[in-house]
């Protein structure tokens, strides 16, 4: 059930229509070369979180530059991945149907599994064995489970803003199906996380032209009052079920380099849980924590995405082991 034709957001872009191990459903994904006349550093995969996909996230530009241009100009070939229900892959059956009634949609395993089938297909275009990963958020755990199901073809992770397991109380509540978010919930949950007294890190007006374009990205969003966008809740319950003691993935069974990178001001990776991620990545042969300043869970939103990018160029590059060792 396809949802509608992407257009290019660059002259350089291609996109890519592939098979999901769910009969029927195709996956979306983008893709952009290396900047003219610069070296290959390799391939990297963009892996989105709970509410908005690749368009909105790695590929959207701030006054007229993206984290994607920035990776580009790096040297990586940069690939999104949407997964099912958001941005221009096919949507769930169930979203369109009430959302009562049916079990939360894209939970961890499912998604790891669109992500397998994104990883082989874009090792088959560009005659590699591994990809590197770069996860936000909810998109880290089902990266985590990827990782864990197939290591051979990991390289390298950043995991940013990525989900802990903590220690709740009581089960985690269960959803319907899917839910709708509209704009105004995006706005709070954004500016959420900045202290009382702080100057924003997220600009107005880069929300009001990333918000027109987050309602695009439902061709049916403009027709519920207030406007708003259909999403699988299978995210939302993951972060839940983590933060009631089960993480869908071991993190001990993770074999890439990892690096968390992640935003002072950031409540869904706290000092405590990056702590925790940390040590519970005990097979991983090298760790980074990475903490920016004056950022929150949304840093690739705000005011100081840049250290961002450059915190996530300088591991995906390597070159960080000593000769020999």
């Amino acid at each position: 059930m396809q949802v509608f034709a992407e257009m290019r957001l660059d002259a350089r872009e291609n996109h890519v229509r592939i098979q999901s191990h769910h009969d029927g459903l195709s996956l979306f994904l983008r893709h952009m070369p290396p900047a003219d006349g610069v070296r290959s550093r390799g391939v990297v995969l963009y892996v989105h979180g709970a509410t908005f996909p690749s368009a909105l996230s790695i590929a959207h530009r701030f006054d007229g530059r993206s984290w994607r241009d920035e990776l580009c100009a790096a040297g990586f070939d940069v690939w999104g991945l949407d997964f099912l229900g958001y941005g221009s892959s096919d949507r769930y059956p169930e979203m369109t149907e009430t959302a009562e009634g049916c079990p939360p949609l894209c939970r961890a395993d499912d998604a790891s599994r669109q992500i397998e089938a994104a990883v082989r297909a874009i090792g088959d275009r560009q005659g590699v064995a591994r990809v590197s990963m770069i996860a936000h958020s909810w998109g880290t755990i089902a990266a985590g489970r990827f990782a864990c199901r197939c290591p051979d073809l990991i390289d390298r992770l950043v995991f940013f803003g990525p989900i802990a397991r903590r220690s709740g109380v009581g089960d985690a509540p269960a959803g319907p199906a899917w839910r709708s978010v509209s704009l105004q919930e995006q706005w709070d949950r954004f500016t959420a996380e900045v202290p009382v007294g702080e100057p924003p890190v997220l600009s107005a007006r880069h929300f009001s032209d990333w918000g027109g374009r987050y309602l695009d990205s439902d061709p049916a969003s403009r027709r519920q009052t207030p406007a708003a966008v259909r999403t699988p809740t299978g995210p939302w319950l993951d972060i839940a079920s983590a933060h009631h003691g089960e993480l869908a993935y071991d993190p001990a069974e993770v074999c890439a380099p990892v690096a968390i990178i992640r935003g002072e001001w950031d409540g869904l990776c706290t000092d405590a849980d990056a702590a925790w991620l940390m040590d519970a990545l005990a097979s991983s042969p090298q760790r980074r924590d990475v903490k920016i300043g004056r950022a929150t869970h949304l840093m690739h939103l705000e005011a100081g995405r840049y250290a961002l990018y450059r915190e996530t160029e300088a591991f995906l590059c390597g070159g960080d082991t000593a000769p020999g060792e």
